[in-house]
């Protein structure tokens, strides 16, 4: 910063230390990505590319310039130059390469050479005298002269004070020199930054691994795994099934619960309050004589049977993400050794959750402001610890929503202090305020409401919120077309074009997405009622065996999958751009790679029901190309190629045949 030091003003406004009656110059304002004006550390992985902004300007006609520096951990600042948008506004891009924590600031000063030499280019056009203008050149050269030097850059510190000599004396050529692209790249690589310096305070970004980036989720309930249809499932029937899952192209294996379900008001086949002998319960009803928290279902077999499972994920490059769940059933252990922990009625009695009119007669919550709020907090820290050190790496929440901020952004720093590859995903499906604090303390990634998100404008709308600043910056969305709890009236009257489309739909526009597995393979609709959105025979309270193989998703779920491995501009969110159709029961949008490269673009049809059609107006230089440049659209699920010319295309889709083209870009005229 040369010889006058900056300080950061608290407010976020910037000034430099000035003596006398020198002043501040140069002013730096919305910085981002800043989350809450930095009070929450901006979200982003290993293989991205973050967009660093700022408006930094001046008074008076001087032009000022901005730079980012930046540092990972304890390495040494970054200089990143930042360039100029137009209205004060001003950018640069910071390649993400390793996991932690970055550090950045931006800075700006009066930039006295590109100011000087702004001027100059107006005299000489205006055909005046530039004499003196020259001589005054000559001196900042020479400036530029000494500071290279003082950088070790010897042949730029010679080639600078020849070019400060011809200046001092101005020759025919001197003001040729003056304007050259040559000089101009010397003086912007040894600028003098001293006038009228400012910096803005520090932010953070938190960089994770990239699998918080990108990855498809398949959800399966592991007592539904045997082969055989009078035996309970277990982990080892579910490491028997991996193999399959993974030739299917998911990275995460999600199981609920797999802990001891208590007896107590246990919930039958589809959610009855009465439950037969051989009703196994809801794995969300947490703790028996068998234990708790960190036991396992004696049916589902032991901790050598989970050590195979990972083992099995391993081999495969999958991850297992187990269901964290606080919340107890009345046959916990806990609820005899520390009834201090959860809600007491006015009888003293405690309190079993509800969600009116639902009641949960099988399930406690915490008290999470009892008295003994240490002890609790941190026997449910030591729950994660437990089955992270077991090898679990990967953590789904079950309504972190209805627990306090101030617990899980505890918990989370205190894990991922030693631990911080653990990755959680926040399940909350609750007001978006709430949702985006969940992930601003902490969690790696949020299911949304993509769920629910039909037309046209509904989805374009929700994605371009959840894909852009400044809900980009902390929220990381895993799109579900469906849950063990979800069931929406879309798949119930649907029918498979309405399973194809919402698959397709949730794979390309999220990164990451997730799917309840076999009953989506399966394309089972049955609602437990109507209106309802539960199973007919939900998972959630008995066993099911399906001895049939499923047919119609898995192809299109595998091809898509591998779609998204080859081409890993799906696998960002940062890039999604919206195109415009001429149909509104059409969807058109497109992904590249952070550089721009790898376009995709995706074209569905909205309608499971009816074919539609419409002209497709591509926004062509989000996709690297002319608005007039011919290119060859290959669709990546049939393998058709399309000559297409320009922005505008006409498409026409039939919900019976493909429920969109997933296409791959490719410039240039196709071959004869």
């Amino acid at each position: 910063m040369g010889s006058e030091p900056v300080y950061v003003v608290p407010t976020g406004r910037t000034r430099s230390r000035t003596t006398g009656t020198q002043l501040t110059r140069v002013v730096i304002e919305h910085v981002s990505p800043a989350v809450d004006g930095g009070l929450f550390p901006a979200k982003t992985s290993v293989g991205d590319v973050v967009p660093i902004e700022a408006d930094v300007f001046t008074d008076g006609h001087d032009l000022p310039a901005a730079r980012v520096l930046i540092h990972h951990e304890d390495a040494d600042f970054a200089d990143v130059p930042m360039v100029p948008l137009g209205n004060d506004h001003w950018r640069c891009e910071v390649a993400i390469e390793e996991r932690g924590t970055y550090r950045f600031r931006v800075e700006g000063w009066i930039d006295s050479w590109a100011t000087w030499r702004s001027d100059l280019e107006m005299r000489l056009s205006a055909g005046q005298d530039v004499a003196l203008d020259l001589k005054e050149g000559a001196g900042l050269v020479g400036g530029g002269a000494r500071r290279a030097r003082a950088a070790g850059a010897t042949d730029d510190a010679e080639a600078l004070k020849r070019a400060a000599t011809r200046l001092q004396r101005p020759g025919p050529d001197a003001a040729t020199l003056a304007v050259s692209a040559e000089l101009d790249a010397l003086m912007t690589a040894h600028p003098d930054r001293r006038r009228g310096a400012a910096a803005s305070e520090e932010f953070e970004l938190l960089a994770a691994r990239e699998r918080a980036r990108h990855g498809a989720w398949y959800e399966l309930f592991p007592r539904s795994a045997s082969p055989d249809p009078k035996r309970h499932g277990t982990l080892r029937d579910v490491a028997a099934l991996v193999p399959d899952i993974a030739e299917l192209g998911f990275d995460v294996l999600y199981l609920p619960p797999i802990h001891p379900i208590g007896r107590t008001s246990r919930k039958g086949a589809n959610n009855t309050t009465t439950a037969g002998p051989e009703d196994p319960g809801s794995p969300w009803a947490i703790g028996s004589e068998g234990g708790g928290h960190t036991a396992i279902h004696p049916d589902l077999g032991t901790f050598d049977d989970l050590e195979h499972l990972l083992a099995e994920l391993k081999r495969q490059d999958m991850e297992l993400a187990l269901d964290l769940a606080f919340q107890c059933s009345p046959d916990h252990p806990w609820v005899k050794e520390h009834p201090e922990w959860f809600l007491h009625r006015a009888d003293d009695t405690i309190r079993f959750a509800e969600n009116p009119p639902k009641k949960y007669e099988d399930i406690y919550p915490f008290d999470f402001e009892t008295k003994d709020r240490e002890g609790l907090w941190g026997a449910l820290r030591d729950v994660v610890l437990f089955w992270v050190e077991k090898g679990v790496p990967i953590f789904r929440v079950d309504n972190p929503h209805t627990k306090p901020f101030s617990f899980w952004e505890w918990l989370l720093a205190d894990v991922k202090r030693d631990h911080p590859d653990v990755l959680f995903l926040s399940e909350a499906f609750t007001r978006p305020r709430v949702m985006e604090r969940l992930a601003k303390i902490g969690f790696d990634q949020s299911y949304t409401y993509f769920t629910w998100r039909r037309s046209s404008d509904e989805l374009t709308e929700y994605l371009a919120e959840l894909t852009q600043p400044p809900v980009r910056d902390f929220l990381r969305p895993n799109l579900w077309p469906n849950t063990p709890d979800i069931l929406t009236d879309q798949l119930q009257e649907g029918g498979p074009p309405a399973f194809r489309l919402r698959y397709l739909l949730a794979a390309t526009l999220g990164a990451n997405y997730g799917i309840f597995g076999p009953a989506f393979e399966h394309m089972e609709h049955a609602p437990r009622e109507p209106g309802s959105e539960e199973y007919l025979d939900s998972e959630k309270y008995q066993r099911r065996f399906r001895n049939v193989a499923a047919t119609g998703m898995r192809e299109l779920i595998a091809r898509v999958n591998l779609i998204r491995r080859e081409h890993p501009a799906l696998q960002h969110d940062r890039t999604l751009r919206f195109h415009p159709v001429e149909n509104d029961r059409m969807l058109a949008y497109s992904k590249t790679l952070p550089d721009g490269s790898d376009p995709v673009v995706v074209i569905v049809n909205l309608d499971p029901e009816q074919p539609r059609s419409g002209w497709v107006d591509l926004r062509m230089p989000q996709l690297g190309m002319a608005w007039d440049a011919p290119f060859v659209a290959r669709d990546l699920l049939t393998g058709e190629a399309f000559a297409w010319s320009g922005a505008r295309n006409f498409v026409e889709l039939h919900p019976g045949h493909q429920p969109g083209h997933v296409l791959a870009i490719e410039a240039g005229s196709p071959a004869p």
